[in-house]
């Protein structure tokens, strides 16, 4: 993998691989976005499943609970 650094004053652009510390980095990185993406949509899982429950519990359809609260 390469970076581009660019230097403002004069517009020259230099390309430079990445050290192995900035590749390790960026693939932290990328695991923890998957991480608390994975984190996330299990939490969304959850959340509709204990509203699912309690529509059970109440006997009411999805549609029935949003006419109700609309």
């Amino acid at each position: 993998m390469e970076k581009v650094i660019v230097d403002c004053s004069t517009g020259e652009q230099t390309v430079v691989p990445l050290t192995d510390e900035e590749i390790a980095e960026l693939e932290a990185a990328a695991a923890k976005a998957e991480a608390d993406r994975l984190a996330a949509e299990a939490a969304q899982a959850e959340k509709e499943a204990a509203r699912a429950a309690i529509l059970e519990k109440l006997g009411l359809t999805a549609d029935e609970a949003a006419v109700l609260l609309g």
